[in-house]
């Protein structure tokens, strides 16, 4: 329970400060750290007793030479959970060092138990994030549910509650410090300040929180069945906001869909990552994506390159021309997305209503169609999404990538 490294850290450091060394043995009596580091890995036959007894003993200078690897002072069991893992001793004279006794003993098994705690939620952490890559990548042919939903169940988290898949991406801004090889931020080292940022958030006891890559954390979210959809983005701003705060980290999220069963959760999950992949690529600079408005992306995103290149030049050729496309491409967006209502488009694109009847005077102008076509306008919105999608990843984001064994997006 007390590694060789910890030992002797603890050791030298309480030599140094109490001037009497102080040696650490394992639960056999052999010695893992001491003040004086040749006796490091030497046998302390006094230790054997004490562990046996739970009780402190004393050795004079006459008692030590009587017993291997003993020196004169005092010895003392570490006690973790009733059971003796170890001794802490302490050399000299046993009326002098007695006094340090208790002291040394109490400051290592509070040493001790931390060490135990953090490597305790260490293996915790690891386990949940076997768990979010397992559910990712799940395929029911070659891992059965019941197997998922058990582990789950050894960790403490039900599976069959009704939840929804959360994906944040966490980056650093590319700055003039980047440029020249220094790192804006070592990732790595704000990992659990990460996780905990979330955890703050998505505190219920059942809410699955993981770091699975590098700047990739996931969360299987608690869902009850009357909570709206729109507290979940709510609490999603939440977390990006104090991410941000945290030395101007970026962050995103992308939400799934409510389910309640391994194969659901690993559809919401899948869900969550495609919808930070496609929200990227709009142009309303929203941090948060739900699935449930990418929908249409998704389907376009699953036809070939060449389709929707061939929907673009059949559809926008003349459009895409204009130097004025991206204005015009959003309020075609706008007006299809507002129910064809003018206001709401205008609205929505944060411009007077006038100019949007002037930019669809200019749409149907080039297009020869009218956008009060529904048909017309439904082609063109679709090329327009073609359009946002492009060909490439967005820049800014390595987006998440393929699992292995599965068709669908995992988490990294």
């Amino acid at each position: 329970m007390l590694s060789p490294s910890l030992a002797q850290e603890i050791a030298g450091d309480t030599t140094a400060v109490i001037g009497f060394n102080v040696l650490i043995t394992d639960a056999e009596g052999v010695v893992i750290g001491s003040g004086d580091s040749s006796r490091v890995g030497s046998f302390h036959e006094a230790s054997v007793e004490v562990i046996r007894t739970k009780e402190p003993a004393t050795h004079t200078a006459s008692q030590a030479q009587l017993l291997r690897g003993v020196r004169p002072g005092v010895t003392l069991p570490l006690v973790a959970g009733g059971q003796a893992v170890g001794t802490v001793g302490i050399t000299g004279t046993p009326a002098h060092v007695r006094r340090f006794g208790l002291l040394v003993k109490r400051q290592t098994e509070i040493l001790l138990r931390e060490s135990v705690m953090l490597r305790s939620r260490l293996l915790a952490e690891r386990a949940a994030e076997k768990l979010l890559t397992d559910i990712g990548s799940y395929d029911p042919q070659v891992i059965e549910d019941d197997t998922l939903v058990f582990r789950a169940a050894e960790l403490g988290f039900d599976l069959r509650l009704r939840r929804v898949a959360v994906a944040f991406e966490v980056t650093a801004p590319y700055t003039a410090a980047r440029r020249q090889g220094t790192p804006h931020r070592d990732m790595a080292l704000v990992r659990s300040e990460l996780l905990r940022t979330v955890r703050e958030v998505f505190a219920d006891p059942q809410d699955i929180v993981a770091a699975t890559a590098l700047g990739w954390i996931g969360v299987l979210h608690r869902f009850p069945d009357r909570r709206p959809m729109d507290s979940l983005t709510v609490d999603c701003r939440r977390v990006i906001d104090a991410v941000r705060a945290q030395d101007g980290l970026a962050a995103r999220a992308g939400i799934g869909e409510p389910a309640a069963s391994v194969g659901g959760l690993h559809d919401s999950y899948q869900d969550a990552c495609e919808a930070l992949r496609l929200g990227s690529r709009r142009s309303d600079g929203s941090c948060v994506h739900p699935i449930d408005g990418l929908r249409v992306h998704q389907i376009l995103a699953a036809v070939s390159q060449s389709a929707r290149h061939r929907l673009l030049e059949s559809t926008a050729a003349d459009l895409r021309a204009q130097p004025d496309w991206p204005a015009l491409r959003e309020t075609i967006t706008a007006w299809c997305e507002s129910g064809f209502t003018l206001v709401r488009a205008a609205t929505a694109l944060h411009v007077h209503r006038n100019t949007v009847v002037y930019r669809m005077n200019k749409i149907e102008q080039l297009t020869g169609r009218p956008l009060r076509d529904h048909r017309t306008t439904t082609a063109l919105y679709l090329a327009c999404l073609a359009d946002q999608l492009g060909s490439g990843t967005h820049p800014g984001t390595a987006g998440p990538r393929p699992a292995r064994g599965t068709s669908g997006t995992a988490y990294p």
